[in-house]
């Protein structure tokens, strides 16, 4: 399926890579505005002030890292599947529900659930790998 030349898989890819800001946008949610001399946010030296941040601030930050670090497997993923000619429909159906596992990682990571958390993370990590061999 296509939607504006592009299949589903492929806007899952772009959901994916947009993920990470959209951690980054929670670590620093409602602190925007804040000034940094009462610990609001620090546009000069950001990656210092989210370091600096703890409990679900330092956690969104965490997750931010690992959406990161997610997205090249999952991009290679996509595109080998594309190239490989696999089905389209089974690659889309992957591509949403890793999207939807990495969602609610996202979630379970800012929440403090620990091993649910892992557990959603493998089994993204499997739906990954399982978009290599469709």
């Amino acid at each position: 399926m296509k939607l504006a030349g592009l299949t589903v898989a492929y806007w899952c890819v772009l959901v994916t890579a947009l993920l990470p800001m959209g951690c980054a946008w929670l670590a620093k949610s409602g602190l925007m505005t804040k000034p940094r001399r009462d610990g609001g946010f620090d546009n000069h030296n950001p990656r210092a002030w989210l370091s600096s941040q703890t409990d679900w601030r330092a956690r969104a930050n965490a997750a931010q890292a690992n959406t990161f670090e997610a997205l090249p497997f999952f991009i290679g993923a996509v595109i080998i599947a594309h190239q490989l000619g696999a089905v389209q429909l089974r690659v889309d159906v992957l591509a949403f529900v890793f999207v939807v596992l990495r969602l609610l990682y996202v979630m379970l990571y800012v929440a403090d659930l620990a091993s649910a958390r892992s557990l959603v993370w493998a089994l993204a990590l499997l739906v990954n790998i399982a978009i290599l061999f469709v």
